[in-house]
């Protein structure tokens, strides 16, 4: 599990960067909030959980470990292209839509927390 939430938060990071470099070239910085929870919660989130399960391999063993993998990967893009289409005129439901999504991903994070919390 480990593992595998690096490799995705790499994927999150680099998705993250091209946002960066996309606004840098354009000047069209509307989407700074996607590009700055992309490089918070989807790189720097995703691998520092990562290397925890990495070292602390009984953390990942638990049902809470596998509850945060999936809540947190299915949260945050609902999250980010909830926020990005609302930005670019898709109408502000779709804010509603990233908010639902910022839940699933807090809901994740917490789980993570209560594991680390209960079993380190």
């Amino acid at each position: 599990m480990g593992k595998t939430l690096i490799k995705i938060s790499v994927i999150y990071f680099a998705v993250g960067v091209s946002f960066g470099l996309y606004m840098s070239a354009t000047h069209l910085f509307e989407l700074a909030t996607v590009h700055v929870h992309l490089n918070l919660l989807g790189w720097v989130s995703l691998a520092i959980a990562g290397i925890f399960y990495v070292i602390f391999p009984n953390l990942a063993r638990t049902k809470l470990a596998h509850i945060h993998f999936w809540l947190h990967n299915i949260g945050l893009p609902i999250m980010m292209l909830g926020i990005a289409f609302a930005i670019l005129g898709g109408g502000s439901f779709l804010f509603a839509v990233a908010t639902l999504g910022g839940l699933i991903t807090v809901i994740g994070i917490f789980c993570f927390a209560i594991n680390v919390a209960t079993n380190i």
